[in-house]
């Protein structure tokens, strides 16, 4: 039985949905309805600082309520089940919601229980995650406790939001403990899948300055695939080796969790075929390969750019054109070129600002200063420039 049919329905009422649903109002559509269960909004790019000790969590919450666009309806539970061939969507409270156009942005998943050992000792034994508002604080707590011995700090396999992240925190926790004069008692540690720091040369070039500046050892190639909390020890597996093992022991260790589109959406026929399972849409015009009148952004979105709030910036504008020009039924005209962003703080005075599209061109906003080079004004940027942009003028759908 439906409870209820909207003209645009909005899975997910995070950076991507509010953005989406803030954007079609002002271009005067009037029944958009927006799926959200939580109570609060969270500014997540900002949980890096707080790991650093350079932001207060409770800085990064707003209540829902307060940014959802006036005019949106807010129909505040989870969606669990899409039904595209009936144009439906069934929620945990038992109702069920019809479309003209969905958008299906519901974030990502944190596969914590993906990482042997990992969940059991979150927030304990040295052991904490920027990845979680609650864990962010910690970070910071265990990094300022540390004096000596060893630092390890992972990115996992596969896509996830915000990839610099697992190393930002590393450099935060190298300037604080040289700061403090203990660097040289602690044995820093960096774990990347990767083949280097970065995917564009001209920054892995910079970022491999930084890490030999801080003295850190960077293991490339490689995954942590569990943690002992008791023993106070890691296991580092190579991937492109498979089968060569290492252990390292830790006194701190941040973590940043792999990553997935959430199981329903897997199981939904949007997903693409893969183990990731992110909704299956076409990178350029953000459209559903099977299903046109569906349209997905966000990091639940299969499109192979970074996950980051600055590439929703550039999906959202997309993403309404071309379900205006669905609606009207014209050809779709607008493209996304894959555009992200990555902030990567390299100390508590620099940041260097990573811009690119699909092709890993850089594409800097502010030519004037070297894009592959860390600068102080881009601290700043990131500090207090970005969070103003965010919450004043992009979910209003102004930026």
């Amino acid at each position: 039985m439906t409870t209820a049919k909207h003209r645009i329905l909005i899975i997910g009422g995070g950076t991507a949905g509010i953005t989406v649903a803030a954007r079609l109002l002002r271009k005067g559509h009037t029944d958009v309805a927006v799926i959200e269960p939580s109570d609060t909004h969270y500014y997540q790019a900002m949980w890096t600082l707080v790991g650093g000790g350079q932001a207060r969590a409770a800085a990064t919450a707003r209540p829902e309520c307060s940014v959802m666009p006036k005019g949106a309806t807010w129909i505040r539970t989870s969606a669990t089940t899409i039904d595209p061939d009936n144009n439906a969507v069934d929620c945990a409270d038992g109702s069920r919601y019809e479309y003209d156009v969905l958008v299906v942005c519901p974030g990502i998943q944190l596969d914590w229980d993906r990482t042997e050992g990992l969940t059991d000792t979150l927030g304990r034994n040295g052991v904490s995650s920027n990845y979680s508002y609650e864990l962010a604080p910690r970070t910071w707590e265990f990094i300022r406790n540390t004096r000596s011995g060893t630092a390890v700090f992972a990115m996992p396999s596969g896509p996830i939001k915000c990839a610099g992240a697992p190393q930002k925190i590393a450099y935060l926790a190298c300037d604080h403990w040289r700061r403090e004069g203990v660097l040289s008692n602690i044995d820093v540690h960096l774990v990347l899948p990767t083949p280097r720091t970065f995917g564009i040369p001209e920054i892995a070039d910079s970022l491999d300055k930084v890490a030999a500046d801080y003295g850190i050892h960077v293991h490339t190639h490689s995954e942590v695939t569990a943690v002992d909390g008791g023993a106070r020890k890691v296991t580092v597996s190579s991937i492109s080796d498979p089968g060569a093992v290492t252990t390292l022991p830790y006194d701190v260790m941040h973590i940043a969790p792999k990553q997935s589109a959430p199981d329903w959406i897997k199981a939904s026929p949007l997903s693409t075929c893969d183990a990731n399972g992110y909704v299956d849409v076409d990178k350029n015009t953000m459209q559903h390969v099977r299903y046109p009148n569906v349209f997905s952004l966000g990091d639940a979105g299969s499109t192979p750019n970074s996950k980051t709030g600055a590439a929703i910036r550039k999906q959202a504008p997309v993403v309404v054109d071309n379900i205006d020009a669905y609606l009207a039924g014209r050809p779709l005209p607008a493209l996304y070129d894959g555009y992200a962003s990555c902030p990567i703080v390299t100390s508590s005075r620099d940041m260097l600002l990573a811009e690119f599209d699909y092709t890993f061109q850089m594409k800097p906003t502010f030519p004037v200063l070297n894009p592959a080079k860390p600068h102080r004004a881009y601290w700043y940027l990131k500090r207090y420039g970005l969070p103003f942009m965010y919450w004043n003028l992009m979910l209003k759908g102004l930026a």
